[in-house]
């Protein structure tokens, strides 16, 4: 059994987060391979590491002098290795990039090293081998992870080892660094899983799994106990904040386990997320995983008799929309008309421009714009063993007052798609909650 472990910024943010770390980790033997952040924040208005180095990388483009922002940094980790008795000679360290920087740096290089600080500390601490993410991480000149390349040096190089692995970086072929976007670490631990073929990823956050809902709307929504990749993936692209778009795909393509876990309450599940799951329980119970959506749409509904019946009609249409560079996001349509949903931000400089193409491509009878239209999705893989949830889910909004502009549903019956008003946005949310999940 071999479990991987990524510990975010908020896991990292000071010494009696890595007591916690250490703990999890010495709680399971099977824990040997430990991917971690950089130091986060320790209470609501500190500052994350990773931004001061972005920071001091402004400063000396500008020839303005960022000693005051590298000692924040400095006394960080200084501080965490003290507090924890370790012997890591941060001031060596500290100092050797001070004098990197002042030769001339990569911004890449420079916000790398973040990580590569936490993960010394970390290895130090947990008594683990450090293995730099340089030397098994590779990119591909167009900045793509080099896959086959990346698994194989892991392998290598993690062999019969426990090891702690600095997150968010890796090497291009000339040997440079280069980090992936915010939140890359996740990444980082899910090659580091598919590399090794672990049994879970384990995934420790500050949040005991993924929730049902957002917090922000609906009050303390319960956390979900088990989804499947094309349930996170579907509550991702309709904007739940989950994870970083990159985590799925490596441990997907494996088929491993993601446990999502809570760094402050070991003792919680979390959500494990998984390919599919044998569903021993009733599928009628807690049909719905999640609720989410966004704001800001605007409905373009086209208009022709007999469009149903006339090849390439639907195709022109969505040239036109390629022409422009606008994503169609949803399509319903009837036998006469067609919408497309799309971004109300996307098409904001181009509207009318990109109407008048389409009057031109087709010919409509009439072209509607409806705007402020939010999108609202229940999501879940039970919803298809239960006859009637549409009906209901259609009748509880109606029965709350909130008028339906707009319906979809996904080909799988995986969710059910509505758009209303932006106005009645949440309370929509609340509303299915409420109804469906209380």
């Amino acid at each position: 059994m071999l479990k991987v472990l990524k510990f975010g910024g908020s896991s990292m943010a000071d010494a009696k987060q890595f007591e916690k770390v250490k703990s999890i980790v010495e709680a399971d033997p099977s824990r040997r391979v430990v991917v971690v952040s950089a130091a986060g924040k320790r209470f609501k208005n500190d500052h994350k590491l990773t931004d001061l180095l972005y920071l001091c990388y402004a400063h000396l483009q500008y020839g303005v002098s960022c000693n005051p922002v590298f000692t924040m940094i400095s006394e960080r980790y200084i501080e965490i290795r003290d507090e924890l008795g370790l012997k890591t000679d941060m001031e060596g360290e500290l100092a050797a990039l001070r004098e990197k920087m002042n030769k001339g740096i990569s911004q890449d290089e420079l916000v790398s090293r973040v990580e590569y600080f936490a993960a010394r500390l970390m290895a130090d601490y947990l008594g683990f081998d450090f293995l730099d993410s340089e030397l098994w991480l590779k990119f591909k000149f167009d900045g793509t992870v080099d896959q086959e390349a990346t698994y194989e040096a892991l392998r290598h190089a993690a062999d019969g080892h426990s090891v702690v692995i600095p997150g968010f970086y890796g090497t291009m072929p000339d040997g440079t660094i280069k980090t992936f976007s915010r939140g890359g670490s996740d990444i980082t631990g899910a090659l580091a899983a598919a590399a090794l073929d672990a049994d879970v990823y384990e995934n420790w956050t500050d949040v005991s799994g993924i929730l049902m809902a957002d917090p922000k709307i609906v009050e303390n929504p319960q956390p979900i106990e088990r989804v499947t990749y094309s349930e996170l993936r579907e509550l991702s692209y309709v904007g739940a904040q989950v994870l970083h778009e990159g985590t799925i795909f490596p441990v997907r393509e494996k088929n491993i386990p993601l446990n999502i876990r809570n760094t402050n309450e070991p003792e919680h599940p979390g959500t494990m997320i998984m390919e599919e799951f044998e569903d021993l329980e009733d599928p009628a119970h807690r049909f719905i995983t999640g609720i989410a959506g966004r704001k800001n749409f605007s409905v373009i509904t086209i208009t022709k008799n007999g469009m149903s019946s006339e090849v390439g009609t639907l195709h022109k249409i969505l040239e036109v929309f390629d022409h422009y560079g606008i994503v169609v996001e949803y399509l319903p349509s009837g036998i006469d008309n067609v919408s497309l949903v799309v971004g109300s931000d996307k098409i904001a400089a181009c509207q009318y421009a990109m109407i008048a193409d389409v009057q031109k491509a087709v010919h409509p009878d009439q072209i509607k714009v409806t705007e402020n239209i939010a999108i609202v999705a229940a999501v879940g893989r039970k919803m298809a063993f239960k006859p009637g949830i549409s009906g209901k889910i259609f009748a509880t909004l109606g029965e709350n007052g909130i008028n339906i502009r707009m319906i979809t549903q996904g080909p799988e019956e995986m969710n059910i798609i509505v758009g209303v008003d932006n106005k009645d946005f949440a309370r929509a949310i609340q509303v299915l909650y409420n109804s469906f999940v209380k």
